[in-house]
């Protein structure tokens, strides 16, 4: 213990700085208000049917994205094995 303690005093120090520092900024900010129950408001029902609406429409059109890129990667892959084969015999 003789040898740690003139270290406990500037260690102390230095980490009650920084934590002071680390709450005082936006995080203390953010933490304060999720403890105090101040979160944003809610969307109303109508703002969440639109945004469902659009999550909808964004996975269908996803949807439609993958299905040409599987299409394309087959035909790619069609052209490959067709190159590799050559030309046929007559």
């Amino acid at each position: 213990m003789g040898m740690i303690a003139p270290f406990l005093v500037p260690i102390t120090l230095f980490l009650t700085i920084g934590a002071v520092a680390i709450l005082r900024g936006p995080l203390g900010k953010a933490l304060g208000e999720r403890i105090s129950g101040k979160h944003g408001a809610l969307p109303s029902p109508g703002e969440s049917e639109a945004l469902r609406a659009d999550l909808d429409e964004m996975r269908y059109r996803l949807g439609e994205l993958e299905e040409r890129v599987d299409f394309t990667e087959r035909m790619l892959a069609r052209n490959k094995e067709t190159d590799r084969l050559g030309p046929g015999a007559a």
